[in-house]
């Protein structure tokens, strides 16, 4: 697989892995073995980047991906998050205090059997915290070593910008794809002038864009999914679909996958660009990877925009408490 460069010299697999769903948000889960075996799966095809955080689990994702690397840490490039406060294993907020942050870092380190983080998120912007706090301590952690380069997730362009004036920010972890194009107004003008790459979360849409959820599909117990708008409301689902019908006309024209496409298109968009899409299965890793080959030509890239544009989107990505913690 080829590479990309995120940031200034954070060079990563041109399409990353995101670990969430291996032991949080959407069962059924691989037993402990099935997961470490899986991940080991998608390094051999050529992923080298995996994303995870302390509050998938929490705590046992970080742990998954610490057993499958610790012998090959040096060829892999681990990204985990901090910002959350908890009261055993129950969450209880948003917090990115110095203290809570020092305490993060220490756990995700052990959990993951390294002396390092490759890239380390503030998971969701803390109100009650400066920015600017939260920078310096990153800058510290660099200084010591245990973070080799950090990021933001679900940020403003205005808090991007403060943060960076502190200490450099390396990429923004957020969600884009062709089901949620927001980013493209503020937050991507904002990275490149500022040299920060690029991290989408659900470049599948969660799933939709696969056209493997079609109206009126049931998910199971304790999908994250049941709590999303998009998702849980009939008329909203049926109404976009008219998004994936249009996505397996492209897919069709390409002769390969709407998973592809919807990857391509991504990667398409800019050179610092780095997907990291989801899944459990290895199959589903080499569809995904195979994105890398699908090629648009600035035509066919307007022409899809326009159409994007056209096709009119409904429901919130996110339930009322998840997006109250939306920096905006």
């Amino acid at each position: 697989m080829k590479t990309r460069t995120l940031g200034k010299d954070l060079i990563v697999s041109e399409i990353g892995l995101g670990c969430m769903g291996l032991s949080y948000s959407q069962p059924p889960f691989p037993t402990k073995e099935e997961a470490i075996k899986f991940l080991r799966n998608a390094y051999e095809e050529g992923v080298t980047f995996f994303d995870t955080a302390e509050v998938y689990g929490p705590f046992n994702n970080e742990e998954l991906l610490g057993e499958a690397f610790k012998d090959i840490r040096n060829k892999v490039i681990i990204a985990t998050k901090f910002g959350f406060s908890f009261d055993d294993k129950n969450v209880t907020g948003v917090d990115s205090s110095r203290e809570n942050i020092l305490r993060a870092i220490e756990g995700s380190l052990k959990r993951l059997q390294t002396n390092y983080i490759d890239l380390y998120y503030q998971h969701r912007v803390d109100p009650n915290t400066p920015i600017e706090e939260v920078a310096q301590v990153m800058k510290e952690l660099i200084e010591q070593g245990k973070i080799k380069h950090w990021g933001l997730s679900e940020a403003s362009a205005n808090t991007i910008r403060k943060a960076h004036a502190i200490c450099p920010v390396t990429a923004l972890q957020s969600e884009y794809s062709m089901f949620w194009r927001e980013a493209e107004t503020k937050v991507m003008p904002t990275l490149q002038e500022l040299g920060i790459g690029f991290v989408p979360f659900s470049p599948l849409g969660k799933g939709f864009l696969t056209g493997t959820i079609k109206p009126g599909h049931v998910f199971p117990e304790g999908d994250f999914r049941n709590t999303i708008p998009r998702f849980n409301t009939p008329e909203y689902l049926e109404n976009n679909f008219k998004l994936v019908e249009y996505i397996k006309k492209l897919a069709e024209a390409k002769s390969t996958t709407p998973a592809a496409v919807a990857i391509g298109w991504l990667l398409a968009q800019k050179p610092w660009i780095v997907p990291i899409p989801g899944t459990k299965k290895i199959e589903r890793v080499k569809e995904n990877n195979s994105g890398s080959q699908i090629s648009f030509t600035k035509k066919e890239l307007q022409n899809i925009k326009q159409i994007l544009d056209q096709i009119e989107l409904i429901g919130n990505r996110y339930n009322d408490l998840n997006e109250s913690r939306i920096d905006k």
